[in-house]
């Protein structure tokens, strides 16, 4: 029994594949390799990456920072810049 798709869903501009489009699609060793390159590489890293860890910060430092929206952990990153740049180092 095939249940109808919920319209609100459906993207007509990325609709489900279907047998025959699986069929005539092209493994990605049968393209060029100059376009084989551009689709699994992303690239060289443009800035280091940064360093996943654990930090405990006080829950009024953390409300502060998450109140102004997406990208907290950033401001967060980049506060404590600031004070590096302000504050002798041991």
């Amino acid at each position: 029994m095939s249940k109808k798709p919920n319209p609100e869903l459906i993207d007509s501009d990325n609709p489900e594949w279907t047998a025959e489009m699986f069929a005539q699609a092209k493994r990605i060793s049968d393209l060029p390799t100059s376009l084989q390159a551009k689709l699994r590489g992303r690239g060289p890293q443009k800035a280091p990456p940064k360093v996943s860890t654990t930090i405990r910060l006080s829950p009024d430092v953390v409300q502060a920072f998450r109140a102004a929206g997406d990208g907290w952990q950033t401001r967060i990153d980049l506060a404590l810049k600031d004070w590096l740049r302000t504050h002798s180092q041991v």
